[in-house]
């Protein structure tokens, strides 16, 4: 269902629905959850009424918020005009002559021969209906639905942009929530999971939120404190983490200025020192952390970078993002957060479960939590290192097979840092980055429109992989859902769990499906 309305459509029908309803108080107990996934999309609490509390979880779902649903009703979803002749719960499992008589010989019959009661018959003929309306609308509206799951993006607009408009339109929205919103978009765009023409929409929208906070809270007294919060849109540079990590590491360590240079090869490392060398920065300099530079090369960094960039034909070295400041002192890119809260997200450095790293990941959203969030970002530097070196030794060992219809890579059990590799989001960021580092030292032209499939150990005990697809690398960047026979850009999929036995027997199907 596509809400169009999110006040009409969503949370006025959610409020009546809990405030008129008695039989369903188990089921919401005044609660709506709202599951963002295992991402940084959406991981904040918005309370617009007393009676109404909407609380973020994730994918991996603690112990503690599946219970809620172990004892409640299941209320089935129809189009109000839709007469299935669906009976009420009420009439399924009333108490009638039948079934007291059905009880009060329970006791005398063993053998299981004794007709179902009237309860059970009710229950199965209600079930009956309703698995028949189910088949008959998948066999119906098959051709259709597989068009429109084929013909659109596999995201749609960010969760967070979403509930932030909502509080909005309600006139409860506030900067933190703004900020949170800004996120979410960043980790579409970070994550490669919208083509870039949706993220610069996306962006448009939220930049006339910042103008529109920014001038209303111009003459308020705390916009000099301290404490303060100030967000700016901004036109920035494309390497992660510079201004908490050395220029030298961020370029080595960035997918667009490594794949640009080749890094992993010995031409590419000679490129990036006359790239150094045009800038006219000392290495004394550019290997010291962005915070210790002089000022004066901070100040004009930016611009020094972008025209040397575009001697090196690197012309989209600038992106469009948002930055915050916290007091006089603290100031963080979108992306700086997005990289930060995923890393904290899927830590695999300590054992710890994902309830405690997903409360982490969601405190590091605060800025009274400053502190993990500058762990984050140390976290997610180990991160990328370790990718950009796995991306080189798979480079380099040709490690990258050709499977006919798509390019196909498998991490191996002694791979360093293959254990990080075993969570999503991770995966995602070394294939976005091995293709692309693929197609770029490649000279097979056929092989630059493949998608790619990767694999990695996810659990050596219970001998299970990750599988991960990804559509191929184009300038559009569509992110399609599937793959058809005739197009590979609608390639892209996750298998989470598959058996180390059967990841053959997985490739030849697809290979079949795909051929």
């Amino acid at each position: 269902m596509f809400v169009t309305d999110i006040r009409k459509e969503f949370y006025e029908v959610v409020v009546n629905q809990v405030r008129n309803s008695s039989f369903f108080v188990l089921f919401y107990q005044y609660f709506v959850l709202i599951n963002c996934g295992a991402n940084v999309d959406l991981l904040e609490t918005l309370q617009p009424e007393e009676d109404s509390v909407f609380f973020i979880c994730d994918t991996h779902r603690p112990v503690d918020v599946v219970n809620v649903y172990n004892d409640t009703q299941i209320k089935l979803l129809i189009k109000q005009d839709d007469d299935l002749g669906v009976p009420s719960y009420d009439d399924i499992f009333r108490d009638d002559e039948e079934d007291e008589e059905a009880g009060d010989d329970s006791g005398n019959e063993s053998d299981g021969s004794a007709e179902p009661s009237g309860k059970r018959r009710r229950y199965d003929e209600a079930r009956f209906i309703i698995m028949s309306y189910m088949l008959e609308c998948v066999c119906v509206c098959r051709r259709e639905i597989l068009f429109d799951y084929e013909q659109y993006e596999f995201h749609g607009t960010s969760a967070a942009l979403v509930m932030f408009e909502l509080a909005w339109v309600m006139s409860k929205d506030t900067k933190d929530m703004l900020w949170w919103s800004v996120i979410g978009v960043t980790d579409q765009w970070v994550h490669d999971k919208i083509p870039h023409m949706k993220y610069v929409t996306d962006i448009a929208t939220l930049q006339r939120h910042v103008s529109r906070h920014n001038h209303r809270n111009e003459d308020e007294e705390n916009s000099l404190s301290i404490d303060c919060m100030r967000i700016t849109f901004e036109y920035d540079l494309r390497l992660v983490l510079y201004q908490h990590w050395s220029l030298y590491e961020s370029i080595c360590n960035s997918c667009y200025t490594s794949c640009s240079f080749k890094l992993w090869s010995i031409n590419g490392q000679k490129k990036l020192q006359e790239f150094l060398a045009d800038m006219g920065l000392p290495l004394k300099q550019v290997r010291q952390k962005f915070n210790s530079m002089d000022m004066t090369i901070k100040e004009n960094l930016r611009e020094v970078i972008e025209e040397s960039a575009n001697k090196f034909s690197m012309k989209d070295i600038r992106v469009q993002t948002f930055a915050v400041h916290f007091g006089f002192k603290n100031r963080f890119l979108a992306s700086d957060v997005v990289h930060a809260a995923a890393a904290l997200l899927e830590n695999v450095e300590k054992d710890e479960t994902p309830t405690d790293n997903f409360i982490k990941a969601l405190d590091c959203l605060s800025r009274s939590n400053l502190e993990w969030l500058h762990l984050g970002i140390a976290l997610a530097k180990k991160k990328l290192k370790a990718i950009q070196q796995t991306v080189a030794s798979c480079i380099c060992t040709n490690l990258i097979l050709s499977q006919g219809p798509f390019l196909y890579c498998h991490l191996l059990e002694g791979t360093p840092d293959v254990k990080l590799f075993s969570k999503p989001l991770a995966l995602t960021l070394l294939c976005k980055y091995l293709l692309k580092a693929f197609v770029c030292s490649t000279r097979n032209k056929r092989c630059k429109i493949l998608p790619l499939i990767m694999a990695a150990p996810l659990d050596v005990e219970k001998g299970t992989v990750i599988v991960l697809g990804i559509p191929p690398e184009s300038e559009t960047s569509d992110k399609k859902k599937w793959v058809s026979n005739s197009n590979s850009n609608h390639f892209y999929f996750q298998v989470s769990l598959l058996k180390m036995e059967d990841r053959g027997k997985f490739l030849d199907a697809l290979i079949a499906l795909l051929s």
